[in-house]
């Protein structure tokens, strides 16, 4: 699937600067515990030492305004932001995005991971490929599989789940930082394209600032930084700080991306405007709403306001049969399909209950049963339409008010 893709370079701008990843996590921390974050090159010291950290900012921006500075990014999920999804969520507004986690280990070592969890084509850029690592060595060898193919190769610094505590990566190597610093310095020395990383914040914001500064100094061009830590795992129950993405904006040179409580458009750019980021991640909302981009809502985000907006004249079936058509072209796990359709067709079925166990008692699926799903369920008379933005009446009131 990467075959015949034009290959991005970053060659002029020369860049210096499951249960277990590897077999003896503890070993590879120790060996890391020599290294100090004092060494890491700053701006305070010697004359050479401030130049080397001014070029590498300047390159970071000047990597990020060539690809048009993206607002609005498709976050990383693991299995939920394949390339199918990826150009759906394109289609209706989302400027860059990011892969799902890939297993740097498994990447490495297996041809077959490879070539179905990693596919691209030559519309798919601006383009993160995110990696979940612990040891520098396999990092690099699988980040060198796919430099040519992407606009970032980005570090999961951020997932809180229990295989990441098991498996000894993501949010957990909050606890090590020297070897966070070391996985970033490898990347950043020897690739072609810029190292991004995704993060969640410490509890305190002092922390929080001098984890995001070790990350610049270390390499890291480009920073996402989700607003909870890592025991907020509940989106609902705990609401990103932006406050603290805000204090990580001032205090860095690099772009920040902000990720966290982005439901609709109105969220993206309240969100843009009180963090000062220069771009947003979405990731749960886009799974029920890919059109989240293009100002459409569900209906759980009109209630209480349903006079401001009308029938957008698309609803979820429609971006599941544009999302099967995408399928089709750009072939990917039917694990990652059946559970796209669930998310997208959630509330379609809670009307239609008996649609959804008949998904779920198909152990093998193909795109003639996944068509005629859609099909029945708007026989059945299910329609749940996205909303967007009445502008009509937005601009009857302006007039009125005008008079």
């Amino acid at each position: 699937m990467m075959d015949n893709i034009e290959k991005p370079t970053y060659s002029s701008i020369d860049f210096h600067a499951d249960d277990l990843l590897c077999s003896n996590p503890q070993q590879n921390q120790d060996e890391q515990s020599s290294s100090s974050l004092d060494e890491t090159p700053s701006s305070i010291g010697s004359p050479g030492k401030y130049l080397i950290v001014v070029s590498r900012i300047e390159r970071a921006w000047a990597h990020w305004t060539k690809l048009g500075c993206p607002k609005f990014i498709v976050a990383p999920m693991v299995d939920n932001s394949e390339l199918p999804f990826r150009m759906l969520c394109r289609k209706y507004g989302a400027e860059a995005a990011y892969t799902p986690m890939l297993h740097s280990r498994i990447f490495t070592e297996n041809p077959k991971y490879r070539s179905e969890e990693f596919t691209t084509c030559k519309e798919d850029h601006p383009l993160f490929v995110q990696f979940c690592a612990n040891d520098p060595d396999t990092l690099l060898e699988a980040a060198r599989r796919v430099e040519s193919y992407c606009d970032y190769v980005d570090i999961n610094l951020g997932c809180p789940q229990r295989i990441a505590r098991r498996g000894y990566y993501g949010a957990f190597l909050m606890d090590n930082l020297p070897l966070v610093k070391s996985l970033v310095e490898k990347l950043a020395l020897n690739l072609n394209v810029p190292v991004s990383c995704k993060i969640r914040v410490f509890p305190t914001l002092e922390d929080t600032l001098k984890y995001a500064k070790m990350l610049e100094e270390a390499g890291c061009s480009l920073l996402a930084v989700h607003g909870r830590t890592r025991d907020e795992k509940d989106g609902k129950k705990f609401r990103a700080d932006w406050n603290a993405i805000r204090a990580v904006k001032k205090e860095l040179r690099i772009p920040i991306l902000a990720n966290g409580n982005i439901r609709h458009m109105e969220d993206a750019q309240n969100c843009l405007e009180e963090t000062g980021a220069d771009g947003v991640l979405s990731a749960e909302t886009l799974l029920e709403n890919p059109a989240l981009f293009a100002g459409f809502r569900t209906a759980d985000w009109v209630a209480g306001n349903e006079n401001e907006y009308v029938d957008g004249k698309v609803d979820q079936a429609d971006l599941v049969v544009e999302y099967l058509k995408l399928c089709e072209k750009y072939p990917v796990p039917w694990r990652m399909i059946r559970s796209h359709v669930h998310k997208m067709l959630g509330g379609w079925f809670r009307l239609q209950p008996q649609v959804r166990e008949d998904l779920n008692a198909q152990s093998r699926l193909t795109f003639e049963y996944l068509y005629s799903l859609v099909d029945r369920l708007r026989e059945l008379g299910v329609r749940v339409p996205l909303h967007q933005k009445d502008t009509s009446a937005a601009r009857d009131s302006a007039e009125v008010v005008a008079i």
